[in-house]
């Protein structure tokens, strides 16, 4: 795709983009050939991991440096630069870089990349111009989205207006504001079409309070009912325990109903000595005295076996119950590293049972696994006996976001191998073998987290009007907040003609010097320096507004 035209070119008019890694090129790939800025990007090696693609890009400066000290940032012009983002993979270390290149240049404009959201939040605090964003929080919906067979995750929260993507005959024509035609084979796609465009097969609609897609959210009530009677049907000595106990209430009730010379405690007495083998015989007893005298000897031949061994296993594993099974109709996640774990607990939140797989004990979310009690399986997931163990047989779609590609591929191979109907989604940082993979390959789809997070990123270095964004498939729709004559071509617009191309629709108007937002805006009306627009865009639709194009 052709670069768009740069914006005036003042002195000290770059941004810099610290990292090698594939977000750091997806960041840079972004701002110079889709806005034409120039972009200067402080590295460790130009020869390892993305240096290499990162210095092929055009527009693009490259430093070395080892580590982002006050050299690295004066190298790289910070004095001057109008944004800088820092994807340095490090919370702390980007956290510190971000406070370097403030003291430098306080008016700069950080982006800075956090996976600890709450520290974030904090972080944000300390700088008077930041923008604090997570990779993962922003790809992992889209994971789970793509797993549950729905067109995009489920809701984002805009100007107090809950949205969310849908498949147009499951939405009531009324809560309709923007089409999305996604089936043209145009790779910009998807399309953003008016409301009731026959071509739109999803539609953008604005949450009415009607509960959406009632069987996927089961009621937490009944939720918790099936959780309990799964856990004792499942435990390792329930039913054998259960059994146990039956047969000491019957021993005790026979001797308080058939001998009615024994109080209470006589009958527990000869209940306790009876479990332990010291029964007595005594042919004068009655019969029901019999019955129970054997019932409970033979029991507690049984009864103190089993108390043993919950001890034994208790002391030896840390739990009385063993890792619980997956009941079937599961999801597989491969991979509790960031990803996984947000996957997982999305998926958890949303009534769905999972079965956590890695091959390393100490993964970031075995923890968090453990205590939502979701069965975890510790072994290579490319390995048909590893997935057999974690229910492959039953489930109902299978995640690999491991941060590799090759394991999250073979996994999705040998899956495939074994259940032809299944769904599977994999991560992969190619993009061009990501989209040839779900191509080819049905019931496969593929997701990549820097080409998901990347748009977001670049557009925060640019301006402060990017709300959220919304993962539609293989592509990223932005929802931004614009103002009329911050961009050169917009004022004396009509809205009509903006929308021609389908690469962007304005979903709200506030005009200039008026309180509130208009959700349903003239498309004849002409755009005037101060009005302000909430718009829906491609990638390249939003380009063209913040380039004035």
């Amino acid at each position: 795709m052709p670069a768009l035209p740069r914006r005036a070119d003042h002195r000290g008019d770059h941004l810099i983009v610290c990292g090698d890694g594939p977000l750091a090129y997806r960041i840079t790939e972004e701002l110079t050939t889709r806005y034409g800025e120039r972009v200067t990007v402080v590295l460790p090696s130009r020869q390892r991991r993305h240096g290499p693609q990162i210095s092929a890009l055009p527009r693009v400066r490259v430093l070395e440096h080892p580590e982002l000290n006050r050299q690295a940032f004066t190298d790289a012009g910070v004095q001057s630069a109008r944004a800088m983002a820092v994807v340095w993979q490090d919370d702390v270390g980007n956290f510190h870089a971000g406070l370097r290149a403030q003291e430098l240049n306080p008016g700069l404009r950080l982006v800075l990349a956090i996976f600890n959201r709450r520290l974030g939040e904090h972080i944000r605090l300390f700088f008077p111009d930041c923008t604090v964003l997570s990779g993962t929080a922003m790809s992992a919906p889209s994971f789970v989205a793509a797993a549950l067979g729905e067109p995009a995750p489920s809701h984002v929260r805009v100007q107090r207006r809950t949205l969310y993507v849908a498949r147009q005959g499951d939405v009531a024509a009324s809560q309709v504001i923007c089409g999305l035609a996604t089936l043209t084979g145009d790779p910009a796609a998807p399309r953003l079409l008016p409301p009731g465009t026959a071509d739109a097969d999803l539609v953008l609609a604005v949450a009415d309070g009607t509960q959406r897609n009632p069987l996927t959210r089961r009621h937490a009530a009944a939720h918790a009912a099936l959780a309990v009677f799964r856990r004792l049907v499942w435990h390792k000595f329930g039913l054998v325990f259960a059994v146990l106990l039956g047969g000491i209430a019957a021993g005790f009730l026979l001797l308080l109903a058939a001998a009615a010379h024994y109080s209470v405690s006589n009958a527990l007495y000869l209940t306790l000595m009876d479990l332990t083998g010291s029964a007595l015989t005594n042919a004068a007893l009655s019969g029901p005295e019999k019955v129970s005298q054997v019932v409970l000897t033979l029991d507690g031949m049984a009864f103190i076996p089993v108390i043993t061994a919950i001890v034994v296993g208790a002391r030896l594993t840390g739990s009385v119950r063993r890792a619980p099974r997956p009941p079937g109709g599961h999801v597989i996640v491969v991979g509790l590293g960031n990803v996984g774990t947000s996957v997982t607990g999305q998926l958890h939140d949303l009534g769905f049972d999972v079965v956590c797989v890695d091959d390393n004990p100490d993964a970031p979310g075995i923890p968090m696994a453990r205590q939502l009690g979701l069965p975890v399986v510790i072994g290579d997931a490319t390995r048909e006996q590893t997935l057999r163990a974690a229910s492959l047989d039953t489930c109902i779609a299978l995640v690999s976001v491991t941060s590799q590609d090759v394991v999250n591929l073979e996994t999705a191979l040998n899956a495939r191998a074994l259940r032809e109907d299944l769904r599977i989604v994999l991560r992969l940082t190619d993009d061009d073998l990501a989209e040839r993979l779900q191509k080819t390959t049905g019931n496969t789809i593929s997701r990549s987290v820097p080409y998901l997070a990347a748009p977001a990123f670049a557009a925060a270095m640019l301006e402060h009007q990017v709300l959220r964004t919304i993962p539609v498939g293989r592509h990223v729709l932005l929802i931004a907040d614009v103002k009329v004559g911050d961009q050169a071509g917009l004022a004396g617009s009509i809205i009509a003609d903006i929308e021609q191309d389908g690469a962007a629709r304005i979903l709200a108007l506030q005009v200039s010097g008026s309180a509130g937002l208009d959700w349903s805006p003239r498309r004849r009306y002409l755009l005037a320096a101060g009005d302000r627009l909430i718009v829906l865009a491609t990638r390249t639709g939003l380009g063209r507004f913040l380039s004035g194009s």
